[in-house]
């Protein structure tokens, strides 16, 4: 699938704000990183909206890591080997575990505090692990983190944080072989800006916005992974999206994250007739992984005619000091959990696959690198084991640090250079439009929803794609400027994962294909790809 190069022309006098480490995303990937490379020269942080506002902060569970003398970090890789359903990369893997003890460590140094228990750190387990091994501050763990970092990032000279700045295009050499830097819109003085660096890091996060029930805030519109596609990086494991479970039922779009810590204390799951109904699915039963429980409870749902199912948390002791962010949620809709069931059903959650890279972040684009959820380093394989995603950004955050030499010793091209390089022939033209951004977005939400979900076929994926290519052709330019960009990039990402839910033709992981039910280890112990050419 070919799109336009760029979404955005460069228009003359566009300031440019030169920096050596220049970092799009301020979750804790972005952040991490932006703190190690500080070490080494000045760091430059992007943010879509404001720092509060990223996956990292509605993290709830935790953060896994092989830190306890009864664990280790083989148990830790066989179990995220198994959750992978055999796509993960194991070279990838084994640096996640291997070097996660230690930055977890970093981050406590930092100032995360995590729970404790008799004098040490306090291990839960979540679904699908073998071992506890999760770290956690109570159920707001994301945050706990989130909060260290932003603290350390602020009070470092070495950085400097803009807030709204809108990712708009990757700036490259016109054989994309080489980047500058970013082209970026500024919504406060309504002007672009361009960022040149020495080193280009992508972390900005995720996709849930594609689909109408996320438990993503309303900045994962997928804004990197589309810029970089346009840029010459390869997008690979796109039809792997994992769809989180249990996530309280409601009307809105965003929905709050019931975590999967709860099960792994003790939380059952029943349907609305009373009957638990995991043992007719799995024998791990509620710990199951999550690709399992979701289609679990999207069955029951469909046999029972109802929307969600019934998560019983009262068994739990003290649940409302181990939940307590969980517990005021619950209470805010009219639901004590002490005493009631809760009502929850699956939302789309993590993106296993993204931006292409190595297990040093490299893009395959010289001065450009990701990291976190925007990228695909392999490591989760097509089914993330659950607490694993801070994990992967802190640890390959470090692996791209740590080619610092080789950054700081390249050049920085100038404004001149940047404008020459850019080609205007490439830029998305504006014709007979007559879809908003707006109304583009929600059909799209919708689309994904039904026909590239928890479960998916070739009728549906393949109507999905006619739908999204007209909207595509019929995209207003007109309207706010930034939902025009979210609404471009989201198509774009959006009929790359539905190519390549078309494409494997079979079920493994968080893919499942009604019309091919079955895994295929001949055919398909291989990873898709897409690259703009």
């Amino acid at each position: 699938m070919i799109v336009t190069r760029y979404i955005e022309r460069l228009k003359p006098q566009t300031p440019v704000v030169i920096t050596d480490f220049l970092i799009a995303g301020g979750g804790i990937a972005g952040l991490f990183t932006a703190l190690k490379a500080s070490q080494y020269g000045k760091v430059v942080v992007l943010t879509k909206k404001s720092l509060k506002e990223s996956n990292t902060g509605l993290a709830q569970g935790g953060i896994a890591a092989a830190v306890h003398e009864e664990d280790s970090p083989f148990l830790h890789l066989e179990d995220t080997l198994e959750a992978g359903a055999g796509l993960c990369n194991i070279e990838a893997v084994d640096v996640l575990v291997r070097e996660g003890p230690a930055r977890v460590h970093e981050l406590i140094k930092a100032g995360a505090s995590f729970d404790m228990k008799d004098g040490a750190i306090s291990l839960a387990r979540e679904g699908a692990h073998s071992r506890p091994r999760i770290l956690h501050a109570a159920d707001a763990t994301g945050e706990a983190i989130r909060l260290a970092l932003v603290n350390q990032c602020l009070n470092n000279p070495d950085i400097t944080i803009y807030e709204d700045q809108f990712l708009i295009d990757i700036l490259t050499d016109r054989q994309q072989q080489e980047c500058y830097g970013v082209h970026v819109y500024d919504p406060a003085g309504q002007t672009p800006v361009i960022y040149a660096a020495r080193a280009t890091i992508i972390a900005t996060g995720g996709l849930g916005q594609l689909y109408r029930h996320t438990t993503n805030p309303d900045v994962a519109t997928a804004d990197g992974m589309a810029a970089c596609y346009r840029g010459g990086c390869m997008l690979a494991d796109m039809e792997f999206i994992q769809f989180h479970p249990t996530v309280l039922y409601g009307d809105n779009e965003q929905r709050f994250l019931v975590s999967e810590a709860v099960r792994g204390e003790g939380g059952l799951l029943y349907n609305i007739r009373g009957e638990r109904f995991m043992k007719n699915y799995h024998p791990l039963l509620e710990l199951a992984a999550r690709d399992i429980v979701s289609r679990a409870i999207l069955s029951e749902t469909m046999r029972t005619k109802s929307d969600y199912v019934l998560l019983d948390m009262s068994i739990i002791p003290r649940v409302e000091k181990r939940f307590p962010n969980i517990y005021q949620a619950c209470l805010d809709k009219g639901i004590d959990l002490t005493r009631q069931m809760v009502p929850v059903s699956p939302a789309a959650h993590y993106m296993m696959g993204g931006i292409n890279t190595n297990i040093d972040g490299e893009t395959g684009v010289y001065g450009l690198f990701a990291v976190g959820e925007t990228a695909c380093t392999g490591v989760h394989g097509a089914n993330r084991l659950a607490s694993n995603s801070l994990l992967e950004g802190i640890v390959f955050g470090q692996r791209i640090v740590d080619n610092w030499e080789k950054m700081l010793y390249r050049r920085r091209a100038g404004a001149e250079e940047i404008f020459q390089q850019f080609d205007q022939d490439w830029v998305m033209k504006p014709g007979a439009k007559t879809i908003t951004p707006e109304e583009a977005k929600y059909m799209l939400k919708d689309v994904m929803w039904e026909n590239a979900g928890i479960i998916r076929n070739e009728t549906g994926l393949l109507k999905a794609d006619r739908q999204l290519q007209e909207i595509y052709t019929h995209l207003d330019y007109g309207g706010d400027i930034i939902s025009f960009y979210e609404a471009a990039n989201m198509l774009t990402v959006a009929r790359i994962i539905i190519r390549a839910a078309l494409g494997r033709t079979e079920s493994r992981g968080a893919h499942f294909r009604s019309d091919y039910p079955r895994r295929d280890d001949i055919r398909w112990l291989r990873h898709n790809s897409f690259i703009n050419c």
